[in-house]
């Protein structure tokens, strides 16, 4: 089968960029449709993107201190009315328990869509003294938001995710976390997906339900469209006050405690498929790919080329290194293609001509560009490659996403810049009025606030601005 015949199995990206991600993440194996509306099937390949992403958090998260721990799936409803804002902001999703056992329950469970209630519960009855101080807890879990409109990864019924919440005695201690926790989700979108972020506080529209801020992650997709990455909370004392998550301070006085809530979810999956995929499919960034080489016999029924084969392999793999040998019997044109579409960023090729030579052919997946290097000390080479590609995905995706964010003075600016597949930077009078006028003329919504960055008016009003937003369109 040729490249062309194979790549028409996925939709043109440039055409259709919404049936092109279908296409790849079902054709490549990351997910399958479960039997409910709206649940996906992580499969191996998928799932396995999903552990190293896990892995490079979690050091993280203990580095800075937090410990992981597991909290229950349901939450008694009453839980949820204790915080007049958060209960409005998730009434429309929660799934609830009704039945168990034959019976009817005598107080409805919600299955968790986020689990501050449970925490600021748990927490209430853990917290006696500032020495207690603070509590920094992560869990790894999954929680059901009843969407009715979803896409793997991106948006489905049920999804996987961390979810960090902690207690601080001080305002600036519970702000500094909210603020530490955005900076290692940036740092880790940057440096393990390859995917620059830009990071700011959310408007009042925009924020989390019950928080005093939300500051937000957002990354820009191949097609122009934002995508939110991850959110970190400064929730104030608004859980604290409603679970009575209190303290004897210092000074011998009773008081309230400040939190903190952060996650990010398998929606990272979707953001590295549609930040860095073209179309031939997937391009995995090599710190979270499954495989990162995979290893192809180029006329393998000759002598010596399986054992080269698997001595590479050998080599690799004392590297750490995540490799595959493909010794299956389609033919080395199907191979390319096949791994070419599941992202893996290098393709070893080895033939007797190259043997004969010294030389084993490298392709790079970023780039599609392939080069011949010597067989002697291969597995450094692949090592130091790797590293290559992981940061030239980064710098092609910073460069891609620069190149596409404009200034509006006014709505026109606003409208044409996001129909041309932009992040648009604009002037903000600061009234729901107008960022509300921007969604249901543009489609756009007020993603995070331009930190630093100051305009005269208001690009929707043309009032005096008081700051300047990032507008785009969403996923």
């Amino acid at each position: 089968m040729g490249k062309e015949n194979f790549v028409e199995q996925i939709a043109d990206i440039d055409a259709d960029f919404p049936q092109w991600y279908t296409d790849v993440v079902l054709k490549t194996e990351l997910v399958d449709y479960g039997p409910v509306k709206g649940t996906m099937v992580i499969r191996p390949y998928g799932y396995a993107v999903w552990e190293n992403i896990q892995a490079e958090l979690d050091a993280r998260f203990k580095a800075t201190g937090h410990k992981n721990a597991y909290f229950p799936l349901l939450i008694p409803m009453s839980f949820f009315t204790k915080e007049a804002e958060h209960v409005e902001g998730f009434a429309p999703e929660v799934a609830v328990v009704t039945h168990a056992g034959g019976e009817e329950l005598s107080e409805p469970l919600a299955i968790r869509p986020t689990s501050e209630t449970i925490f600021g519960s748990m927490y209430s009855k853990w917290l006696q003294s500032y020495r207690d101080l603070p509590i920094m807890i992560n869990q790894w879990c999954n929680v059901m938001r009843w969407e009715k409109t979803t896409r793997p990864f991106l948006r489905t019924s049920e999804f996987l995710w961390q979810e960090g919440h902690t207690a601080h005695a001080t305002e600036e201690e519970a702000l500094g976390e909210t603020m530490k926790m955005l900076g290692v989700y940036k740092e880790f979108a940057e440096n393990v997906l390859a995917i620059p972020v830009i990071c700011g506080r959310k408007t009042e529209k925009e924020k989390f339900a019950g928080a005093v801020a939300t500051f937000g992650m957002e990354a820009m997709m191949k097609d122009g469209k934002s995508l939110q990455a991850g959110t970190s909370h400064y929730l104030g004392q608004n859980f604290a006050k409603s679970f009575d998550i209190k303290f004897l301070d210092k000074d011998g006085s009773q008081k309230y405690a400040y939190t903190s809530s952060w996650g990010v979810s398998t929606r990272l999956i979707g953001a590295i498929i549609m930040a860095h995929g073209d179309r031939r499919g997937l391009v995995l960034p090599p710190k979270v790919a499954p495989v990162q080489a995979v290893i192809i016999p180029i006329a393998a029924k000759k002598d010596g080329v399986i054992e080269k084969c698997l001595e590479i392999k050998a080599e690799l793999e004392k590297m750490s290194i995540r490799v595959e040998f493909d010794d299956s019997d389609a033919s080395p044109g199907w191979k390319f293609n096949e791994w070419e579409m599941k992202g893996v960023p290098l393709r070893i090729e080895v033939g007797p001509r190259d043997i004969e030579n010294g030389k084993a052919v490298i392709f790079r997946r970023d780039t599609c560009n392939k080069e011949e290097y010597s067989l002697d000390g291969i597995a450094d080479t692949v090592k130091g490659l790797l590293d290559v590609v992981q940061k030239d995905m980064l710098e092609a995706a910073r460069a891609r996403r620069d190149g596409r964010i404009v200034y509006a003075k006014d709505m026109k600016g606003i409208l044409d810049g996001v129909e041309g597949g932009n992040f648009v930077k604009a002037g903000w009078c600061g009234c729901r009025e107008c960022e509300d006028k921007v969604k249901a003329e543009t489609a756009a919504t007020a993603r995070v606030f331009a930190e630093g960055e100051t305009a005269e008016t208001c690009a929707i009003c043309g009032k005096k601005a008081e700051h300047v937003i990032i507008f785009a369109r969403a996923y």
